[in-house]
């Protein structure tokens, strides 16, 4: 009588184990995966490369930092330069978070040929090292860009967006400034664009509806639910269409502060954060003639290169101004 007892509660138990361990595995923590705010190196990247309207040929590179909040600043020099020709090529100095894409043209001649250009890069005592070819493969064009940044889902085509020439952008004023520290200095860039693509603040390029949309007309509302915890909609970034300004630090190893605060320029896919890639995030309005304004403070001394990047959510232009900071 107890052997049968006992062999019920085995055969009662052995599926409830195995339950328990699917459970385990399945909610469990998951440690194949992890994030960081800090302590973490920095990635080098390269893109692709382009044709030069001059016959040659340009490289694009970017990075992965794969911190979420830490930036970190590498100087020139032996942990940071491009050979051949560098080590000061206008990569940059300034590494924000996470992933950064299509940063930093470095133009090469039409006689460059199977030559390689190498970017070293030394972090937290780690060295990554990007090597850019003119391999037939690695030959980009704007709705490779488009798709790489989140603009188009992968696979997909959109005939707007082919059609989208990048907005282009110009500083006004000049571009050597001198600034003291805890004093603001104004920034006012102009940009011109052309309209392409129209902003969408919850419709993905692709016509699936972006994380926090509302529903389609006649469809069943959905379960209310934090937008944090809304699965993304497709496997790659998403990116809100709609043009705006962002200014950011390229080189320079002070706290920077900008006023208003800026849409970010890297990947930040959190909700509620300042982010074309976040959830639920809007455009702003755009100013009436075209003059985007700022202001910024610094709060060491030093040489700082400030970029101000116009972005329609599927093409980018860049400009960059030097400020020399004294106390």
């Amino acid at each position: 009588m107890m052997r049968e007892m006992i062999r019920s509660a085995v055969r009662t138990l052995v599926p409830l184990s195995l339950l328990v361990a699917a459970i385990v595995i399945l909610f469990g923590p998951q440690t194949g995966a992890q994030s960081y705010a800090s302590g973490q190196q920095v990635w080098t990247a390269y893109e692709g490369w382009e044709h030069a309207a001059d016959g040659g040929f340009d490289f694009l590179f970017g990075y992965m930092n794969d911190n979420w909040e830490e930036e970190l600043d590498v100087p020139i020099g032996p942990e940071n330069n491009l050979q051949p020709g560098g080590p000061d090529l206008g990569q940059p100095t300034h590494f924000l978070p996470r992933r950064n894409r299509f940063i930093f043209r470095v133009h090469v001649g039409k006689d460059f040929g199977d030559k390689e250009m190498v970017w070293t890069l030394t972090t937290k005592g780690k060295t990554s090292k990007a090597y850019a070819t003119l391999r037939t493969d690695s030959l980009i064009e704007n709705i490779d860009i488009m798709s790489e940044t989140g603009a188009l889902g992968p696979g997909v085509s959109n005939p707007e967006l082919r059609a989208d020439k990048a907005p282009v952008i110009k500083i006004e004023g000049e571009k050597t400034r001198r600034a003291k520290v805890g004093e603001p200095l104004s920034l006012v860039a102009l940009v011109s664009d052309d309209n392409i693509p129209r902003s969408r603040s919850n419709q993905s390029p692709s016509g699936v509806p972006a994380r926090g949309a509302a529903p389609a007309p006649g469809a069943a509302p959905a379960p209310a639910r934090p937008p944090v915890f809304i699965p993304p909609s497709r496997i790659t970034v998403g990116k809100t269409m709609g043009l705006h300004v962002a200014w950011f630090v390229y080189r320079g190893a002070g706290k920077v502060t900008f006023e208003p605060q800026q849409v970010k320029v890297w990947e930040d896919t959190r909700a509620g954060t300042n982010s074309p890639w976040a959830p639920l995030w809007t455009p702003p309005q755009l100013p009436p003639d075209g003059r985007w304004t700022a202001q910024v403070t610094f709060d060491s001394p030093g040489t700082y290169v400030l970029r101000a990047r116009a972005d329609d959510g599927a093409l980018t232009d860049d400009d960059q101004l030097m400020v020399s900071v004294t106390r």
